[in-house]
């Protein structure tokens, strides 16, 4: 049986705007992970336990940016206007194909 592990959020499709990607950047927001950590190498159960802390820390702000204070807001918006900017430099298209 292999072990599956995440390939972390630098090596990941689309900048990172995968579910996996964004939880890892959200960590970063809320400052439960440093920034410098990519989570290359995570088995599953280290990624379970990280979004269980990331959901934890979104809940006092109902899961909506808007609700962020500023400070969180303005990491938030930093980190992801990058991962956006360079996935589309990359190619991504933000639509939903008719598979998805």
């Amino acid at each position: 049986m292999t072990v599956q592990t995440y390939v972390g959020i630098d090596q990941d499709a689309n900048a990172g705007l995968t579910h996996l990607g964004r939880m890892v950047r959200d960590a970063w927001v809320f400052g439960i992970l440093p920034e410098t950590e990519t989570c290359a190498g995570w088995d599953s159960a280290r990624m379970q336990n990280l979004y269980e802390q990331v959901y934890a820390a979104w809940e006092p702000y109902a899961h909506l940016p808007s609700r962020l204070p500023e400070e969180l807001r303005e990491r938030h918006t930093r980190f992801y206007a990058q991962a956006i900017t360079t996935a589309r430099g990359e190619g991504w298209d933000p639509e939903l194909g008719e598979d998805e």
